[in-house]
């Protein structure tokens, strides 16, 4: 019962501040109870995963034989990839959030100049490309370490 109780209310606290954002406008105290409903959503999912025995799911022999195949630098590989992953695409959002209204800008004066702005937005999305493809190449190597693939 809990495998399908548990994503529900996860997935219900996560779209409540989103709800809530979507309904609020430039209204100072509206955006303030999105803030505030968005952490009492945070702090429910994490009460939640903290009371609910998600552990239990998982049976002793798989367990035992993920610990016998799966070591520490196994595991350091997989946050490797993450964090590829992850700050490659918040360098992506950095970049394209700076140079796609600069672009829209330069095509609002010169309409022949997108071509050229459209480059420099593309840029910024390769970085994102690229800490995929890095994590990619990690997961590979790591599954070559642990035999799985």
């Amino acid at each position: 019962m809990y495998i399908f109780l548990l994503p529900a209310a996860i997935v219900t606290m996560l779209t409540l501040p989103v709800i809530a954002r979507i309904r609020a406008t430039a209204d100072g105290t509206k955006c303030r109870n999105a803030l505030i409903l968005n952490l009492i959503a945070f702090f429910g999912i994490l009460l939640l995963a903290i009371i609910l025995p998600i552990g239990s799911f998982v049976s002793a022999e798989t367990t035992e034989a993920a610990s016998a195949v799966i070591g520490d630098s196994v595991g350091l590989g997989f946050l490797a990839a993450g964090l590829a992953v992850g700050v490659g695409s918040v360098g992506c959002g950095i970049a394209v959030g700076n140079a796609a209204p600069a672009a829209i800008g330069a095509v609002a004066e010169e309409p022949g100049s997108f071509g050229k702005a459209m480059i420099f937005v593309a840029l910024g999305e390769g970085v994102a490309l690229y800490g995929f493809l890095i994590a990619f190449l990690i997961i590979q190597a790591v599954n070559q370490i642990a035999g799985i693939a």
